[in-house]
């Protein structure tokens, strides 16, 4: 169904490059393309697409040992919609007349480790003319010395060329694609204020705007797949059930309100799949344009409050189709941030891009210190939660794969979609209540998801912000989710709305600057939202981060972890410090 992602895939393209000298060249062409097939096979028996299909490679006709061979290389690279390059060589070669010099398509080099041929001299020498002219590349060098016979690819040399495909392929698969924005500004929140040349000249993204009245008027004509939308409906009554409504009796919906509310949800979540990624069904109904969609890779909902004052609101269709399954069972999430906050929404595309996984739409909405705790609870924190823990909770985009209810490597985890099973699916809805929303906040109705997720889980918090004068900046917090005693989660979560799905969240600590302690991480955030993935990938967001020349200004990342294009290392030995400056240096991609 999501074709945003349908057609000619990116691949990555394998250039091997050799010394042209007659006689040396002979000597080394077996070797140079064993090292491109090893790389090749390597990437695609690792790496799939968010559509779950292998990631494809294509190696150059040849060995490269100037620039035509290399002009001929990038000749067959754009046929074949290559989105990042992979050159490998295990000699010296001509640097400037066999380097990639597409500007926009990310790039690394491995220089094989043998003493045999100079293979690191190379790496040097080409790392230096794509300084030299402003091309960034990363370099990937093996740390141990290998035979020229060895052929196989050394453990940390895996490792960085992984992370580099990984991250240039979420570069590739966001460019060219759209950011549609169902209505405007929610609630005087920042993130909402959709700034378009930053989509642009950065991700390489369109922006589509659409009023919500667009939604009103499908939803009033039927402008939706109707036999889908049955099938949907009675799904949704079989597996998604009621929780408590909270409302006092003076605003609570009565029960016919509620039946019509849930159709409304339901159609919600049809529609505005549709306005992203088109349907051809509506075509077959007379719809033609809005058959298209908008090509969108993410979307936002502006919601509140020229919504919610009247109609239902957008929390079980932002809850879907963050899913990684819905009434036609397990399928790739479709990314949608509540509130339109854009730039959380950036968030989550960069996860869900490095992961293929579904994520989850948070507001930081409390810093609960051990003795805030014992305090309000009588309860003394330990293990995780021995620091004091951060309230993660929202009303809307958090995916039903946010419970925990899978299982990952024997723990509690969030699958990619092409992983999830029937079992899986339904652990999650038995999780889940869906709970009559708050009528003080929203006056029109609906339905908000409530659970609580496993603790023990690996998570990465991510923030992306717009400053005035600097530009992007990302916020990257990697730690684990925490399970509190039930008499405990309930003291603390009625504090604030129990029928949300809460997350409490430890940050793992370093000593060092705002991870001195949990406090330290809630008071630097940059906004009040985030966006956060199952697993442990703040090293794969530095590495997307540097191809988009956008500077990380916090994180907890291991130093051992962090690969970013070799250029960055000439602008200083303070590492954030030299980030910065690379990015100003070197500017948008796209801009």
């Amino acid at each position: 169904m999501n074709n945003v992602f349908a057609g000619n895939l990116p691949k990555i393209g394998i250039r091997p490059t050799i010394d042209g000298r007659k006689g040396v060249r002979d000597v080394l062409e077996r070797q140079t393309m064993t090292m491109a097939k090893a790389t090749a096979e390597l990437i695609s028996s690792s790496l799939r697409h968010p559509t779950g299909e292998p990631v494809s490679c294509v190696i150059a006709d040849r060995t490269i040992g100037g620039f035509a061979e290399a002009a001929a290389c990038a000749d067959k690279f754009r046929r074949e919609n290559v989105g990042a390059t992979v050159t490998v060589t295990p000699c010296w070669c001509y640097g400037s007349e066999t380097m990639d010099m597409d500007p926009l398509m990310p790039k690394a080099v491995w220089g094989f480790n043998g003493t045999e041929r100079p293979g690191a001299v190379y790496l040097a020498a080409v790392l230096a003319a794509h300084n030299q002219k402003g091309l960034p590349a990363f370099g990937i060098y093996g740390q141990d010395v290998q035979d020229q016979k060895d052929a196989t690819i050394p453990p940390d040399v895996k490792d960085k060329l992984l992370r580099f495909a990984r991250s240039a392929l979420a570069v590739a698969h966001m460019r060219g694609k759209a950011y549609l924005s169902i209505g405007g500004v929610s609630m005087g929140i920042a993130g909402s204020i959709v700034d378009q040349p930053f989509f642009q000249d950065y991700l390489g993204i369109r922006t589509e705007c659409v009023d919500m009245s667009e939604m009103q008027r499908r939803i009033q004509l039927g402008v939706y797949d109707r036999e889908e939308f049955l099938k949907a409906m009675a799904w949704t009554k079989e597996n998604c059930v009621e929780g408590a409504d909270l409302n006092t009796a003076d605003i609570r919906h009565s029960d016919e309100q509620k039946k019509k509310e849930w159709e409304i949800c339901v159609q919600m979540a049809l529609i505005a799949r549709d306005m992203m990624v088109g349907n051809p069904r509506l075509a077959e109904a007379g719809h033609g344009e809005e058959s298209l969609g908008h090509h969108a890779v993410l979307a936002g909902f502006q919601g509140q409050r020229h919504w919610t004052d009247f109609m239902p609101n957008g929390d079980f269709m932002e809850t879907i189709l963050n899913s990684s399954f819905d009434w036609n069972g397990a399928r790739a999430p479709y990314v949608l941030a509540t509130e339109n906050d854009c730039l959380n929404g950036v968030g989550m595309l960069f996860n869900h891009l490095l992961t293929a996984k579904a994520q989850i739409f948070s507001d930081v909405r409390t810093y609960w210190s051990p003795e805030a705790i014992a305090r309000a609870t009588g309860w003394k924190p330990d293990g995780d939660a021995a620091g004091g823990v951060i309230h993660l909770i929202n009303s809307g985009s958090t995916c039903l794969d946010g419970t925990g209810e899978m299982t990952v490597d024997g723990k509690p985890g969030i699958k990619p979609f092409w992983d999830v099973t029937a079992a899986d699916m339904n652990a999650c809805l038995k999780a889940t209540k869906f709970c009559p929303a708050a009528a003080y906040y929203f006056r029109g109705g609906g339905f908000s998801p409530d659970f609580t997720p496993t603790g023990g889980m690996p998570r990465t918090m991510v923030r992306l912000t717009l400053v005035a004068g600097l530009g992007p900046v990302l916020q990257i917090a990697e730690g684990y989710s925490v399970s509190l005693p039930g008499k405990v989660h309930d003291a603390l979560d009625e504090r604030t709305n129990p029928t949300w799905p809460t997350t409490w969240f430890a940050p793992r600590l370093t000593g060092r600057g705002p991870f001195r302690s949990v406090y330290d991480v809630m008071a630097a955030w940059g906004a009040n939202h985030g966006a956060i993935s199952h697993g442990h990938i703040g090293a794969e967001l530095i590495t997307l981060a540097s191809m988009l020349r956008i500077p990380v200004s916090m994180h907890n990342v291991p130093t051992e972890n962090i690969f970013r294009p070799s250029a960055w290392s000439l602008f200083g030995m303070d590492a954030e410090g030299a980030d910065y400056r690379a990015c100003a240096a070197y500017g948008p991609v796209y801009g």
